[in-house]
């Protein structure tokens, strides 16, 4: 019983990362964008956090200076794609190679430089750990508690709003949504930047709320995970969820296992969140089109298209 609180209470820490992550190509590829650059755009936020905490800002500003740098590097994404259309794919691996080539080059000073991260509720209220409900709560943070009321309310965005069935409309017919006045570019390119600044935020969060140290490497293709999270979750916020609980747990087992002193191949448990992300991706090809992704992802759009 001990074990499976201590395992529990770790899930929703190695969760958040893909949850943010996988919401923010949710939006992008809503509206038509496969952005396949998650990876790279973590790294970026993860490194720009750890250096924004050691040259002594806040966590809390830490976190929004990672968001920001994820912010600008999908910006450069967008314009490949959205203004050049460039093929996606393409562009997204070139954004995948440009932000770990980043932090290789500026993170390398910083590399195993520990700093102090976000409190706990633990820590904010002297949440005594005792019970398994106190010990539960004593090691989440405040965003943990946030994220499931922000997808609920980026899932009525989604479905319910304007603004949102308009998003929908260009990555399922854009011809259609230009002659109903809706601006493509526009949209495309405000759901590009807002999908760097979750996976940004992503990685931030996974560096300062988690692991307290920027290490290279550090994202270890969870940005890859969070793009099978996106399929797993067929394009709506509320499975990703649930996806991104099922991933953490995975990945929080290895750790868990390790700290208990179990007799266990620790290399072969680290694997498992890759082998479920296999898994997914393979269910995915044998099932063929998924009812929740866009009809024209990954595809370029050109106005004369709709004559």
């Amino acid at each position: 019983m001990d074990f499976l609180i201590g395992w529990i209470a770790i899930v929703p820490s190695y969760a958040m990362p893909l949850l943010l992550a996988s919401l923010g190509l949710i939006v992008c590829e809503r509206a038509g964008i496969l952005n396949l650059g998650a990876e790279g755009l973590m790294a970026v936020g993860a490194m720009t956090g750890a250096i924004s905490v050691l040259s002594g800002s806040d966590p809390w500003t830490a976190l929004a200076a990672g968001a920001a740098a994820g912010t600008a590097l999908s910006l450069l994404f967008g314009i490949a794609t959205v203004v050049f259309r460039a093929d996606h794919t393409l562009a997204g691996l070139g954004v995948v190679a440009i932000g770990l080539g980043m932090t290789g080059v500026i993170g390398r000073p910083y590399v195993q430089k520990t700093f102090p991260g976000i409190s706990n509720f633990g820590d904010l209220f002297g949440i005594e750990r005792s019970s398994g409900f106190g010990r539960f709560i004593a090691v989440q943070d405040p965003i943990t508690l946030v994220m499931p009321v922000a997808v609920f309310l980026l899932w009525w965005w989604l479905q319910r709003s304007r603004s949102g069935l308009c998003l929908r409309a260009v990555g399922e017919n854009p011809a259609a949504a230009d002659v109903a006045g809706i601006d493509i570019q526009l949209t495309q390119m405000a759901a590009v930047i807002f999908s760097g600044l979750l996976c940004g935020f992503a990685g931030a969060y996974l560096c300062v709320a988690t692991s307290h140290v920027w290490v290279e490497g550090m994202i270890a293709s969870r940005g890859w995970v969070a793009v099978a999270l996106v399929i797993f979750s067929r394009w709506s916020p509320v499975s990703a969820l649930l996806g991104a609980l099922l991933f953490g747990s995975a990945d929080a087992l290895s750790p868990r296992l390790q700290a208990i002193g179990a007799d266990i191949p620790v290399y072969l448990m680290m694997t498992l969140p890759y082998l479920l992300t296999l898994i997914v991706l393979v269910l995915g090809s044998l099932t063929g089109r998924h009812s929740g992704e866009p009809s024209f992802l990954g595809r370029i759009y050109l106005r004369q298209d709709k004559h």
